[in-house]
């Protein structure tokens, strides 16, 4: 044990202070995307605030339990695909109404043309209807970034089942990209 001699300064404190702060920013940093993420698991613009919102908490709450030089973003993933579930399990809402759909004045409004804004708009329903863990795993590595591992071990599967996923919701959207070509033709006439 090492015996503090009078007037040294406390160094867990500063410590203390600099995980804080540096939680604090990688949170802020963060944040837009937290709630894209729960956007995608929950369904719901007003879910998806209130499940971001929680993940903010708690990962301030843990931020002891985050190790300094890891993924911040992942770690807040888990956090937020963790709280999510423990909801789903109190709340049973796969026996309620399920899922709502997004309406287009909940998009955030773009930077494009309108015919692009209504393709987009539809894309993302498309995504919404998709079943829960093939819209997790779409989220997470298409819009999110996350490679096919770090996808795998946020939703705590084998990596095949992460590309298994991606595969079917391909096949499924892929009707989606005939309209993508369509529109592509159509603006550059």
């Amino acid at each position: 044990m090492f015996l503090k001699h009078a007037g040294a300064p406390d160094y867990s404190m500063i410590f203390g202070k600099y995980r804080q702060s540096m939680v604090e920013r990688e949170l802020t940093q963060a944040f837009p995307s937290l709630w894209r993420f729960a956007l995608t698991l929950t369904g719901r613009p007003d879910l998806a605030d209130d499940l971001a919102q929680a993940t903010s908490v708690r990962a301030l709450e843990k931020q002891a339990q985050f190790t300094p030089g890891t993924n911040f973003r992942a770690w807040c993933f888990t956090l937020c695909r963790t709280i999510w579930l423990n909801e789903l399990r109190r709340e049973a809402i796969r026996r309620t109404e399920g899922l709502e759909a997004v309406r287009a004045e909940d998009m955030p409004a773009g930077q494009f043309d309108a015919e692009t804004n209504i393709f987009v708009t539809q894309v993302f329903n498309e995504v919404m209807g998709l079943p829960e863990a093939i819209r997790n795993t779409v989220g997470l590595v298409y819009v999110e970034g996350f490679t096919y591992r770090e996808a795998a071990e946020l939703l705590e599967v084998p990596i095949g089942t992460v590309m298994s996923r991606l595969a079917v919701a391909r096949k499924r959207l892929a009707p989606l990209k005939e309209t993508d070509a369509r529109l592509g033709q159509r603006t550059e006439k």
